[in-house]
């Protein structure tokens, strides 16, 4: 599935969704390949290995199985495993909190009717007050799939004024691998698509047959090198909190802490704020786009209501 073809109509996609067994199976794969014998305590003796990482029978000893289930369960059938079973194999491959839950919900999957689409995430109207009142701190709502669904004059001074994009190009993994804007917004790019690519990983997990979902992947595995790259790596993580550099064409370079809230009632809608250090030079450049971005950034295109 790495290799996704281009049809006549444009990029391919899944349309019955990702493959449940391919995507545990290689999960799996990709987990055990980054661990070396000497990382688990396990002697190499210097023999050369056919393999990177660490063989199959040397995870199960780990994970306390044998290895015929463990092969099993890396062939993509997760049939009946306990979850003490994966949290073992959890233990055994360091998995961090969230590569532990995606297992969980790749080799678990819960018992889902047909898929149905949604409509487009709405955004409650106290929310949208809110991100207006956060007056100096790029603001932003985004939902499922990456998708940008509210923000306030500051973000559109920061990243560019969303609203005269179509509502389907609101979506940071179109923009962060399609976009050259983008690419020369970000100075630390790669860790920024590193990132796009693992949010959306722990979300196909939770959401396998998600229409939406596929379709973007098949798009953009078609049109991005770097993107299909990504995402054959597998890599997970939830959304936090850490630091962006950045260079602006109006006030120049800039660092930026973020913070990421779930909201308490759509788990699928996170509140991103960027801040700057008081007194620092970022905090300088944040007040001169202020000041500026009211006479650029159009009052009614701040926060989509459609």
């Amino acid at each position: 599935m790495d290799d996704i073809p281009a049809t006549d109509d444009g990029p391919a996609a899944f349309p019955d969704g990702l493959d449940g067994r391919a995507e545990l199976s290689e999960f799996l794969h990709t987990r055990r390949a980054r661990l070396k014998p000497e990382d688990v305590g396990i002697p190499s003796h210097g023999r050369h290995r056919r393999v990177p990482g660490l063989r199959r029978e040397e995870l199960a000893q780990l994970a306390g199985v044998s290895v015929a289930y463990y092969t099993r369960l890396e062939q993509g059938n997760g049939r009946n495993v306990s979850a003490e079973v994966l949290d073992a194999i959890a233990r055994a491959l360091r998995l961090t909190d969230a590569e532990h839950a995606h297992l969980t919900h790749l080799a678990k999957p819960k018992q889902r009717r047909k898929y149905r689409v949604a409509r487009r995430q709405q955004v409650r109207v106290a929310l949208q007050q809110l991100l207006e009142s956060m007056e100096g701190m790029p603001a932003y709502i985004s939902g499922a799939r990456s998708d940008i669904l509210a923000w306030n004059r500051m973000a559109a001074a920061l990243f560019g004024d969303w609203g005269k994009l179509p509502p389907g190009e609101r979506n940071w993994a179109r923009l962060t691998f399609l976009s050259p804007d983008y690419r020369e917004l970000f100075l630390d790019w790669d860790s920024k698509a590193s990132d796009i690519v693992s949010y959306l990983r722990l979300y196909a997990g939770q959401h396998p047959q998600d229409p939406d979902l596929s379709a973007l992947v098949g798009e953009l595995s078609v049109k991005s090198d770097e993107f299909r790259r990504l995402w054959a790596t597998h890599d997970v993580k939830e959304k936090g909190h850490g630091v962006k550099r950045m260079r602006h064409p109006l006030v120049g370079d800039l660092t930026l802490a973020y913070e990421t809230m779930h909201l308490a009632d759509d788990h699928e809608q996170f509140l991103c704020v960027y801040h700057a250090e008081p007194g620092s030079a970022a905090a300088e450049a944040l007040r001169l786009l202020a000041s500026w971005g009211t006479d650029t950034v159009r009052a009614d295109s701040r926060t989509p209501h459609s």
